[in-house]
């Protein structure tokens, strides 16, 4: 019998991935999202099946997928009214996407546990293009064998899926994820910023250091944008600002100390007055050009 799936949240990276899920794991799904234009879209093009509430959608799933915005929208869709978690059977599992703090992870682990529910904190990498290509990173904390059987699912969209410790684990991974990102974007921004003020080309100055110790997934992908000064490929500064906040409050908690990311962060919060709220996080550069 085929698995029956739930998929709840369908933006910009939950849309093309619970396309993926239908399309290559054989599974039924039904989907959820708040607007109810974009899962009559989604069933459009993948087929499969809507529902009008988090808990219509989840009654008689064995698995539940959520990729929603953060901590409150998480527990509107599992704990809130007509939440998900009210209409799942003993042992079926819920795998959350969300980019969330690592305390409501725990939080609904051990609701979920007091159910009989599975539930695995899985959030991603690898932006909008990751989604849409099936190519995603993912970051997962929960118990060994719920995990092990949210793997094969999970990795319909995904190039690599790795359980890194108990619940809150992912989250914690996902922390760790941004924070590097963050300082790279600043200095690849500072970069091209300071060679393009010495008149140096620097799409062969790139071409060049990018082979090297500088290169990473940021300067192959972002550089030109930067250049170019256009700032609508990816990942918002938004996003990237609830995401930093996300890791400078565990930090407080748990005593690390995190310098660039605080700078970087204040970086962001400039080009959101500059207009930049929906720009990609490559527009760190339009702070050092204005």
């Amino acid at each position: 019998m085929a698995v029956r799936a739930a998929w709840l949240g369908l933006g910009v990276m939950g849309f093309p991935m619970a396309g993926h899920l239908m399309a290559k794991s054989g599974a039924t799904v039904t989907v959820y999202n708040r607007t109810s234009e974009k899962a009559a879209k989604w069933v459009g093009q993948h087929k499969g099946a809507s529902a009008p509430t988090p808990a219509a959608a989840a009654k008689d799933a064995d698995f539940v997928f959520a990729c929603v915005g953060n901590d409150d929208d998480l527990r509107s869709v599992t704990i809130g009214k007509d939440g998900a978690f009210s209409t799942m059977k003993p042992g079926s599992i819920f795998v959350d996407h969300t980019t969330a703090s690592a305390d409501v992870a725990r939080e609904l682990h051990a609701a979920a546990k007091a159910k009989g529910i599975g539930f695995v904190d899985a959030p991603v990498s690898g932006g909008q293009a990751g989604a849409e290509n099936g190519v995603l990173t993912v970051m997962c904390g929960g118990d060994d064998d719920v995990y092990a059987k949210a793997e094969p699912l999970i990795m319909n969209f995904a190039r690599m899926c790795k359980l890194l410790g108990p619940s809150g684990s992912g989250q914690l991974a996902k922390m760790c994820n941004q924070i590097a990102i963050a300082g790279l974007v600043q200095g690849l921004a500072e970069c091209v910023h300071f060679g393009m003020k010495a008149g140096l080309d620097m799409e062969k100055v790139v071409e060049v250091i990018s082979k090297g110790a500088a290169g990473s997934w940021q300067m192959e992908n972002r550089h030109k944008t930067m250049i170019a000064g256009k700032f609508d490929f990816g990942f918002a500064v938004d996003w990237m600002r609830k995401d930093l906040g996300i890791c400078l409050n565990e930090a407080r908690r748990n005593g690390a100390h995190l310098p660039v990311t605080a700078l970087v962060d204040q970086f962001y919060s400039e080009v959101q007055k500059m207009g930049g709220r929906r720009w990609d996080t490559s527009s760190l550069i339009a702070r050092l050009q204005k």
